[in-house]
């Protein structure tokens, strides 16, 4: 919640901002109405209506001003039963990796990217259960005080709004000789004679990026015509991911959410350090008294989201540091604050994609056993594409690895799962290049190589088995070939072990990451001498 936001419906008409508050409201309301959400009925023997509770929030522009008031009508759903009130409740949105590919795709072709809002998106669901409310404060139907709100649609709140939501823009997108994305349920593509256009939706925000003007605008007199939307023109922000139009393509960057974490959690430390991860520090469980637990949770939060978005150099420092988090420790603050010195240091750093390479290429790497306490390796890979990454992740590998073939055999296997589905997702973009070439794999491993490529295993271990019988399907497939680079080639590197400041830049070049303004990058910082950590 802002600072400064009511917390009650009589809070919001009494303060000092109630114009704007009363705006705010008499504009959702209108809003339910206007969409038929309920019908007021007497209640029925033995029901029980739901409550609500009114729910205000400021949504600040980039630069920290207000952009508008927000109030919502929210429904007390956690007292719905389910199998009387509600059946299914899951709803997909669009993976991170999708809008990062589709935008990949628009900076390779010189697309233009369009962004939309659908206003109060959860009234649109038409509800098929039978729901009481009651009257919201305020807005009690004259002489019908004593009746209830029969819910028709759905309404914020309620467990199946979402679902019921996705399920009606489903329809009304195939209707419209849309077709689904097998790979991703949220994106959308229609290819005709005149041009294509592709839509990624993610709950209520929509990114739609079309061959030319005409098919962008009649996407949106279309969706215009089905629901109540905000056209927001050229896409700038979505999902707290700043979207800039360069003459070579598309910039991704997040350094207002940096800058936010770092005044959060990092507030009058000037240092800052090169690289993200402190080589000569070998972290371990901490078996004492946790140290601010909660904070440590909340900061391992905001990193993880910065570095699911626009920053994979973050990738194996976050997920290392995230196994900690039930039990912090002194030495895992001292990692934390070097990671946000790190942060500091490349705060305007942005996932830079251009008009090529036009090829998805891998690659992957794992260390073995770099801590003796913990007997598991760590796996790691990136895909690019535009010159800039469009997948990453670094994670503990969950079987422990005999030998480094087995452990880089065994990361090698899990990016080719992601080439796959990389692989499919792009199979349904108009006019990508056909037949599908395969996605080629960059791995520094000779042995595991070998072994992919050999059709002989005589290897016991199943877990091996079952990972080369996996490889060896998506090589004869043509779904993946693999190559060998040199390790301090390897992008993929810096996501299973820490480096040198000279290969985190070089590693952290090759992923796209590069300032978003060059003239920025000097920035007024103090090193603090004999810190071992810079």
């Amino acid at each position: 919640m802002v600072e400064g936001a009511p917390n009650t419906y009589r809070e919001a008409i009494t303060c000092s901002e109630s114009p704007q508050w009363k705006e705010a409201i008499k504009s959702e309301i209108d809003s339910i109405l206007q969409n038929h959400t309920w019908e007021l009925v007497d209640l029925p023997p033995g029901c029980k209506p739901l409550g609500y509770r009114w729910m205000f929030k400021k949504k600040p522009k980039l630069d920290g001003t207000i952009d508008k008031y927000k109030a919502r009508l929210v429904v007390k759903g956690y007292r719905q039963k389910e199998g009387l009130d509600y059946f299914d409740t899951y709803s997909p949105v669009t993976r991170i990796t999708s809008i990062r590919l589709v935008l990949a795709i628009a900076a390779l072709r010189n697309l233009e990217v369009h962004q939309m809002d659908v206003k109060t998106a959860f009234l649109n669901g038409d509800l098929e259960e039978e729901i009481y409310m009651e009257q919201p404060e305020g807005f009690s139907a004259p002489g019908q005080e004593g009746k209830v709100c029969r819910l028709v649609k759905s309404l914020y709140g309620l467990k199946q709004a979402p679902k019921q939501w996705h399920q009606k823009f489903d329809n009304v997108m195939l209707d419209n000789d849309f077709k689904i994305n097998e790979c991703d349920k949220c994106v959308y593509v229609k290819d005709t004679s005149r041009g294509y256009v592709i839509l990624c939706l993610y709950v209520d925000d929509m990114l739609i990026i079309g061959s030319d003007d005409s098919m962008i605008k009649s996407t949106k007199d279309m969706l215009k015509a089905k629901f109540d939307m905000k056209d927001m023109g050229l896409a700038d922000v979505i999902l707290g991911v700043k979207i800039t139009r360069t003459q070579d393509g598309i910039v991704l960057s997040q350094t207002q959410y940096v800058d936010k974490i770092l005044e959060k959690f990092n507030a009058g430390d000037t240092c800052v350090a090169k690289t993200p991860v402190d080589t000569t520090q070998h972290l371990s469980k901490n078996k004492g008294d946790g140290v601010a637990q909660l904070e440590y949770s909340r900061v391992i939060g905001s990193l993880m989201y910065l570095m699911t978005c626009t920053r994979p150099d973050l990738a194996y420092a976050v997920s290392k540091l995230s196994r900690y988090t039930s039990n912090p420790s002194v030495e895992h603050w001292k990692s934390i604050t070097r990671l946000l010195r790190y942060l500091r240091y490349t705060r305007n750093y942005g996932l830079h994609y251009n008009r090529n390479p036009a090829v998805i290429e891998g690659y992957t790497d794992a260390n073995w056993i770099s801590d003796m306490k913990d007997s598991k390796s760590t796996s790691g890979y990136v895909f690019t594409l535009g010159g800039a990454a469009i997948s990453w992740k670094s994670c503990k590998q969950t079987v422990i690895a005999k030998s480094t073939m087995e452990s880089e055999f065994i990361a090698l296997e899990k990016c080719g799962e992601e080439a796959e589905w990389l692989r499919q997702f792009v199979e349904d973009i108009p006019r990508w290049p056909k037949p599908l070439t395969a996605i080629c794999i960059h791995c520094d491993s000779q042995s595991a190589i070998g072994r992919a490529k050999s059709s002989m295993y005589n290897g016991k271990s199943r877990h091996i088995r079952r990972r080369y019988n996996t490889v060896r399907q998506l090589l004869s497939t043509g779904v993946i070939t693999i190559d060998y680079v040199k390790s301090k080639e390897n992008i993929a590197d810096p996501l299973t072990k820490g480096l040198s400041k000279e290969l985190v830049h070089k590693s952290s070049r090759g992923m796209g990451l590069k300032p978003v303004n060059e003239a920025n990058t000097k920035e007024n910082l103090t090193y603090e001498i004999g810190d071992p950590k810079i």
